[in-house]
């Protein structure tokens, strides 16, 4: 059996969850991660759309940024921000939407704004928002991949950069956003998606090797587990040779 490591496994947990000729708009760092390597692998016809215009990117490898220039040289077109983003993402033509997040709470709610109570003297004060309330309110459904702890995964984000599911179900549906909002978080030690009742985050699948008390350890909220949890299948070693070719083209 191939070694790999928890950071490995995240990102082919993610990948997997992108089909082939399915649209993505794709968050930088994780989320590209996933999906250049869904699109070197199983999913050739995934089309990939940065925020900056870029459409059906086939990067050579990891963009450093939305702006990266390796983004347009590779994209099938180049359009306006506004384009993108009037005339692809908020008329629900795009399928997935695949952020990261600072913070993420319980209803999948995301924060990439500030850490700590006092937005104008915040502990941390984060990028911000950029892109990200679109998608997230957008796209057909949204995905969200970021390394488990109790920093993280909160009760309730600092800051509501990104709407989730609010308090519960039927917030989206009540403020009139189009999307499912999140539907799947992928991260270092398994898998969440929201609870059909409630919209409220619930432990699905573990990765190989993780027990649920290290994932609830590294949960800051009593996080429910599914009845029937999964496990998450290993990585292949074709999966582990893309990924690795991926990450030292990008060095």
């Amino acid at each position: 059996m191939t070694e790999y490591t928890s950071d490995e496994m995240m990102s082919v947990a993610a990948a997997r969850a992108l089909g082939d000729g399915m649209s993505c708009f794709v968050g930088i760092g994780l989320p590209s991660t996933a999906a250049n390597l869904a699109r070197r692998g199983h999913a050739p016809n995934l089309t990939l759309i940065y925020e900056s215009g870029c459409l059906g990117a086939k990067p050579t490898r990891l963009p450093l940024s939305i702006g990266d220039g390796e983004l347009a040289d590779t994209a099938d077109a180049v359009v306006s921000v506004p384009e993108v983003f009037n005339y692809w993402l908020q008329p629900g033509r795009i399928d997935v939407g695949f952020l990261g997040a600072a913070q993420l709470d319980k209803f999948g709610n995301i924060n990439t704004t500030v850490i700590g109570p006092d937005y104008a003297n915040p502990k941390v004060r984060l990028p911000g928002a950029g892109g990200a309330p679109e998608i997230a309110a957008s796209c057909r459904e949204v995905f969200v991949v970021l390394r488990q702890s109790t920093r993280t995964f909160v009760e309730k984000v600092d800051f509501v950069t990104s709407f989730g599911h609010g308090t519960g179900k039927g917030d989206r549906e009540r403020l009139g956003l189009p999307g499912a909002g999140p539907t799947l978080v992928v991260t270092d030690l398994g898998l969440m998606r929201p609870d059909p009742g409630t919209a409220e985050l619930t432990l699905t699948e573990l990765h190989p090797g993780i027990d649920v008390d290290q994932v609830v350890e590294a949960t800051g909220w009593k996080l429910k587990v599914a009845g029937d949890l999964g496990t998450t299948p290993e990585p292949t070693e074709a999966e582990l040779r893309i990924l690795r070719d991926l990450k030292r083209a990008s060095a």
